[in-house]
């Protein structure tokens, strides 16, 4: 019987360490921290191409969402969705226009034109923007 038990235990901790040492592997593999240029599988959400290429191109290698120093504070879906307003604003005839996404105070989202706020897509001073805001948010929901 004493045989039997200790067996057993042996075989727990031979089990216990087994699991350790494979956990500890399979963290070996993704990287946590530091900079990289690959999105990491264990992204749950991949961000837009936009995002990629405005991380890269501000050395911080490929991150869920690009926020840049001085500008207000979004969730990470209105921060891509940014990017990609971004982009598509610098390719176009509206790159007059400064855009920052923000969360106000009560959670809900504000866009920043120009330094000034707007509540809505339908209060933005352009129609060629709201068509431009409106094609940023749903390319990044057919991304998704």
């Amino acid at each position: 019987m004493t045989i039997t038990v200790l067996a057993l235990g042996a075989v727990v901790i031979l089990i216990s360490v087994g699991l350790l040492a494979l956990i500890f592997m399979k963290s070996n593999e993704t990287q946590l921290t530091g900079k990289t240029e690959d999105k990491p599988e264990w992204m749950k959400s991949t961000p837009p191409q936009e995002t990629t290429t405005a991380t890269r191109a501000d050395n911080e290698g490929v991150t869920l969402y690009d926020h840049d120093e001085g500008e207000r504070l979004a969730a990470p879906f209105a921060e891509q969705i940014e990017d990609i307003l971004r982009a598509k604003l610098d390719s176009g005839p509206f790159n007059q226009f400064k855009i920052d996404l923000g969360t106000g105070k009560d959670g809900s989202l504000e866009i920043w034109v120009n330094g000034k706020m707007y509540a809505s897509v339908d209060e933005l001073p352009d129609e060629g923007l709201k068509k431009a805001f409106r094609e940023a948010v749903e390319k990044w929901e057919r991304g998704k």
